[in-house]
């Protein structure tokens, strides 16, 4: 039985860092999907690729790999588990979460690596 199902989400996307004090640019709340994290030292804002941003520094094609959800307050180490099995691998994640689940970034070049190893660690994949 799996662990959990999740999502490998069909576009690519882009992690922007801006400083503090920036305003949001509109084109962001366009998007489908969009997350934005703001703290005393920077902006970070996960858009697709295909809407460019000005900003200090840019990494560019990532994939999003969705927990399928909602997710329980009280349920433990979700996000933990799939990193390690990820860091198992030697892949770099960029995580973020909301209150219903967890999305997990993979470089698009590790997503065959990372969909293997999570397969391989009794995770369900869709998309891929």
């Amino acid at each position: 039985m799996p662990k959990l199902t999740l999502q490998l989400l069909s576009d690519t996307f882009s992690i922007h860092s801006l400083p503090a004090h920036s305003k949001i640019p509109e084109q962001v709340f366009a998007a489908d999907i969009y997350f934005i994290g703001k703290t005393n030292d920077e902006v970070s804002i996960v858009i697709p690729d295909h809407i460019k941003l000005e900003s200090n520094d840019t990494e560019p094609d990532w994939r999003i790999l969705e927990v399928i959800g909602p997710l329980g307050f009280s349920l433990t180490g979700i996000l933990a588990s799939i990193a390690t099995v990820l860091a198992n691998e030697k892949i770099s994640i960029f995580a973020v979460s909301t209150f219903d689940t967890d999305y997990i970034l993979v470089k698009n070049s590790n997503v065959p690596q990372a969909v293997k190893a999570l397969n391989n660690n009794d995770y369900r994949v869709l998309g891929y």
